[in-house]
């Protein structure tokens, strides 16, 4: 009689707690589909300050100055002004090996020939969880030494894109800054800004690591570089509109927390291989056209604002084709 009076409370709470969890999910849902509605203004669209993440095959060799030119053919014809060309990754102890970047040097001369109006970014990082301690202080050296040598290539700018950088992390804040000596066009990708309140700790008991960061630390971050790109996507919302929702959300908050005077990009994923077969249909370059549109229509006019597509070698023609009708 006891075990069954047990049994009979645990299925009891485990009903109770699912109803919690299906009710929750059902306020975050329409908050994010309020989020995405109303119509954005016809002024509200790229200001030519967009950008582009490029692959490994840009400075590895694989790719020639007819590739160049057939890029510049695309790129001529949209917003793009900076683009990020990966050039690393580092190796676990921080050091970066110019063995990874051997077209580096030409891959600069060629743009600057034939795009020269974009800004070249060397797109550097790692995983940072259980790979490379950027908590050490010996990693942190090595990593800035990498910079120099690489920077030496005609780089305009270094990008970041360490994952997952948890929030309050102090030690980022310091490769930032010491970053400095070395470049003076600084730029970080960065993980989703909390949503809502609550959702920061909750993603982290479940994910074992931080997937948002709280507004006081992207204003850190933001205060130490000239470029943020906000990755927008892996949102894990289930439907075109919740996604477009998610993108408006994220770059209300963004826009109230990066200042005119910096780059602040919203990420549009032109890849189809999420790993969940709803997230190919639900996120979208479309979608993240259209939350980021609704979002400065609120906000009000301005320039350093676009989108920034990951990636070259994963869009297709459809991706281009919504770039350019919803954005461009």
């Amino acid at each position: 009689m006891i075990a069954r009076t047990v049994i009979r409370r645990g299925l009891r709470l485990l009903a109770l707690a699912l109803a919690v969890v299906l009710a929750l999910g059902g306020l975050l849902a329409a908050a994010l589909r309020i989020q995405f509605t109303g119509a954005p203004a016809a002024w509200a669209k790229s200001t030519g300050n967009d950008a582009l993440w490029l692959g490994h095959a840009w400075v590895d060799g694989r790719r020639t100055e007819q590739d160049v030119q057939k890029l510049a053919v695309r790129l001529r014809t949209t917003g793009i002004k900076d683009v990020y060309v990966h050039s690393g990754p580092f190796e676990w102890d921080g050091r970066l090996d110019p063995a990874k970047y051997p077209n580096a040097g030409n891959f600069v001369q060629w743009m600057r020939k034939h795009l020269p109006g974009i800004r070249i970014s060397a797109w550097l990082g790692q995983a940072v969880k259980n790979g490379l301690d950027l908590d050490d202080a010996a990693s942190r050296a090595n990593v800035l030494a990498g910079v120099a040598a690489i920077m030496k290539q005609g780089y305009d700018g270094i990008h970041y894109n360490f994952e997952p950088i948890g929030d309050d992390d102090a030690e980022f804040l310091d490769l930032l800054d010491r970053t400095r000596q070395h470049t003076r066009l600084l730029s970080t990708s960065t993980p989703q800004i909390e949503p809502f309140f609550g959702m920061r700790l909750t993603a982290r008991a479940v994910l074992g690591h931080d997937k948002y960061w709280s507004e006081g630390y992207f204003r850190q971050v933001v205060d130490r570089v000239d470029q943020v790109a906000i990755m927008t996507y892996d949102s894990f919302t289930p439907s075109q509109s919740l996604y477009g929702g998610y993108v408006a959300r994220q770059a209300r908050l963004a826009l109230d927390l990066v200042p005119d005077s910096k780059a602040l990009y919203i990420g549009a994923p032109a890849y189809h291989d999420h790993g969940v077969p709803w997230l190919d249909q639900a996120e979208s370059v479309a979608m993240a056209a259209e939350g980021a549109r609704l979002a400065l229509s609120d906000h009000g006019r301005r320039e350093r604002f676009g989108l920034a597509l990951y990636v070259d070698f994963a869009a297709t023609e459809e991706d281009w084709r919504e770039y350019m009708l919803r954005w461009r």
